[in-house]
């Protein structure tokens, strides 16, 4: 199952690459699937898992017999859109876990380097080590103030 999700996350990704004039593509759920001889529930999965707004993509779609799927790259026009976005993804509290999945994710996307990875998860782990450890904190306690941090590093990295 993985060879072929990824077979139909390349394929989907030559058809972005094809429609640079376009600002989205447009597929069939059916007609994927009959390409790649599976069920449109795997189609579901591979735009859930690889073609998400932490991945740099929104997904809008209408099931039935002229249903599609329209697949849009997010693109910023300033750096305060880029900010935002980061914000709207991470949300009011955020595990450690989460924080270092979003993180990865931003780094290939190339919207921070690996150096800013680096620097935001140490000082996320410093907060998740230490704030139970040294303040007592709880661990949604701990998650909102993860998430807040990570929103101003990064917005401030964003902004630079």
């Amino acid at each position: 199952m993985q060879n072929l999700s990824h077979d139909i996350e390349m394929h989907i990704l030559e058809l972005l690459t094809g429609a640079e004039d376009e600002d989205f593509i447009e597929v069939s759920r059916k007609s994927l699937a009959e390409t790649f001889g599976c069920v449109p529930s795997q189609i579901n999965y591979v735009l859930r898992s690889r073609f998400s707004p932490e991945q740099g993509y929104l997904i809008d779609s209408r099931r039935g017999g002229k249903g599609y799927i329209r697949i849009f790259k997010i693109t910023y026009a300033t750096p305060e859109e880029k900010s935002n976005h980061i914000e709207e993804i991470i949300g009011d509290s955020i595990s450690l876990r989460d924080a270092q999945r979003v993180l990865e994710k931003l780094q290939s996307r190339e919207l921070i380097t690996g150096r800013e990875r680096l620097l935001v998860e140490i000082a996320l782990r410093e907060v998740n080590d230490n704030g139970q450890k040294i303040f007592g904190l709880n661990k949604l306690t701990r998650e909102k103030m993860q998430a807040d941090m990570m929103k101003r590093l990064l917005s401030g990295l964003m902004l630079a």
